[in-house]
């Protein structure tokens, strides 16, 4: 039974694959910064540590809210990393870790990514009327943009 929520098919269909782009991003960024978490060495390893780990964790609420939202429209969410691969702009952590300055770097740089086709995607939700999608959309551009400074002032 498709949804009745005052958007017809195509919309629908336009917001979810605007949402599976950010779904995907945020996804890939999950694994990376899990991945830092987890391989992060040197003199400031329990402050980046700590730092990587309410990234990732707060990443993890985010997967889920795009996710419930695609299929609160009526599409199935885009699972398994050959679909997230297809979608994301995000790049794979490297086989070897990097320095943690550098994992700054890249985290820094994958966030302002994520910011940035959030705003893409919130402006063609909002061209089809979607507000909810909107709405999730801009938090994730705050959110986004907000670590993106953070990871910033950690190389600064």
């Amino acid at each position: 039974m498709k949804p009745n929520l005052g958007l017809n098919d195509n919309a629908r269909k336009t917001v979810a694959d605007a949402l599976a782009t950010v779904l995907a991003d945020t996804y890939t960024l999950y694994i990376k910064t899990q991945n830092f978490h987890w391989n992060v060495t040197g003199p400031d390893f329990p402050q980046l540590h700590e730092m990587f780990g309410a990234q990732y964790e707060a990443l993890g609420e985010a997967i889920d809210e795009i996710a419930e939202r695609m299929r609160a429209l009526g599409h199935f969410a885009p699972g398994g990393l050959q679909a997230f691969g297809k979608l994301t702009e995000i790049k794979d952590a490297p086989a070897n870790p990097p320095t943690a300055k550098d994992m700054v770097r890249q985290l820094m740089q994958d966030n302002e990514t994520v910011a940035r086709r959030a705003r893409e995607a919130e402006e063609t939700v909002d061209g089809v009327g979607d507000k909810e999608s909107a709405d999730l959309l801009i938090e994730r551009m705050t959110v986004h943009g907000k670590t993106a400074w953070m990871l910033r002032a950690q190389l600064e």
